[in-house]
């Protein structure tokens, strides 16, 4: 075939990561064997029936046409209300824009703040796909480390010794995706204030932010930081709805008016019958409460059950879907570590290193199974810790 463009050719290196070890555990289990998942941050439930039905009524409502390109008025109305309550900040339907996901919303808000070779930096540990993302738009980044020591809480002096005259924008991630960090708001009035000083845009991806385990700081909400911050979220994690592939962004309403043009140009619109499901939940909040206190739930259970671990220390952990464990004092390899934990013990977990330096040495865990496989799963990796021994090297 002729030459693929550079620019595709480019989003993802090759090479090896972490994802390998999620793929042959599900290739195992897949083929019949007792493997417990704990790599993947999907929910093990289905998305609220209200929802479903929601969504059926809608398609039998012959909602099967063409939807205006920021989203349904309605749908936006609603998003705007729960930006509102997320961010703190009264906002209107012109402030947003509906994306197919988060992943979408993140992706628009990249292509909208940064040029080929502009700069970025990315707080670690940080989503998989954040530094794809910023290669799909040609732009250079930085990844500035959050010390584990500290909880994985953003420094602003570290962000600051990687600015460059061409940086025009951070991204962060709050509660945290892979560590369960919550940011504090000390630490995020002190990123504004970097983000004021150097006129950058400030992304920030809040998208578990029903899910924290302490007070939800949106930078959105400190002064002078509205008119350059973009919010993504999402319905994925909050709703149970990982599938439905609904997200949003929050922005500047000059930026929403200008984001609809990408939106011209890549979705042309979001289907109407599940834009109105959404929009319905959204409205009617279905299910959030209930799947914020089964993660809380599950999140204290998985803790009580590794506490006392030897060796083994809990590193943020307040929100979102996973507990981050700090495997280092016997295995600094977390890679190998997972390996031989789904070897011998048939868990899978995520090496910490997929996701960033800061998060070398530790293993990530996912809520997203029941109590009970929790506790069996804390039961095989104590038993699989008890015995470890590192290879001599």
């Amino acid at each position: 075939m002729p030459k693929p463009s550079s620019r595709i050719s480019g989003i993802v290196p090759s090479g090896k990561d972490g994802w390998e070890v999620h793929s042959a555990a599900w290739a195992r289990k897949e083929a019949g064997e007792d493997i417990i998942m704990l790599s993947v941050g999907d929910h093990d439930f289905d998305t609220s029936s209200q929802t479903i039905e929601a969504c059926v009524t809608a398609v039998r409502g012959s909602n099967h046409h063409y939807t205006p390109l920021p989203g349904l008025p309605r749908l936006r109305k609603a998003m705007a209300a729960a930006s509102s309550a997320c961010t703190g900040v009264e906002t209107t339907p012109d402030q947003v824009i509906a994306t197919p996901g988060g992943q979408a919303a993140l992706y628009a808000a990249i292509q909208a703040v940064l040029d080929q070779g502009d700069h970025a930096i990315v707080v670690a540990p940080y989503y998989a796909t954040y530094p794809n993302t910023f290669s799909a738009a040609g732009a250079d980044f930085t990844v500035v480390e959050t010390p584990a020591e500290d909880g994985f809480q953003p420094r602003a002096d570290m962000i600051r010794a990687a600015l460059r005259p061409n940086t025009r924008a951070i991204l962060i991630n709050t509660p945290n995706n892979p560590t369960g960090a919550v940011y504090s708001r000390e630490r995020l009035e002190q990123l504004a204030e970097v983000c004021r000083e150097h006129d950058l845009w400030l992304l920030s991806d809040e998208v578990y932010w029903t899910l924290g385990g302490g007070e939800h700081v949106s930078p959105r909400s400190l002064p002078g930081m509205a008119e350059r911050t973009l919010v993504i979220n999402s319905m994925s994690k909050s709703h149970g709805m990982t599938g439905w592939r609904m997200g949003w962004l929050t922005g500047p309403e000059a930026m929403i008016t200008l984001l609809t043009n990408l939106n011209l140009v890549t979705t042309y619109g979001l289907p109407a019958f599940i834009s109105i499901a959404c929009a319905e939940a959204l409205e009617n909040r279905y299910g959030v409460k209930e799947i914020a206190e089964r993660y809380a739930a599950r999140r204290t259970v998985l803790l009580d059950a590794v506490r006392g671990m030897n060796n083994v220390n809990v590193r943020g952990s307040e929100g979102g879907m996973f507990v981050m464990l700090d495997i280092s004092a016997f295995e600094p390899d977390d890679e190998k570590f997972a390996w031989a934990l789904l070897d011998k013990e048939n868990v899978a977990v995520m090496p910490g290193s997929s996701f960033g330096e800061a998060a070398a040495g530790h293993i990530r865990i996912s809520l997203c199974q029941p109590e009970l496989v929790l506790q069996e799963a804390a039961l095989r990796l104590r038993r699989f810790a008890s015995s470890y021994r590192r290879e001599a090297a």
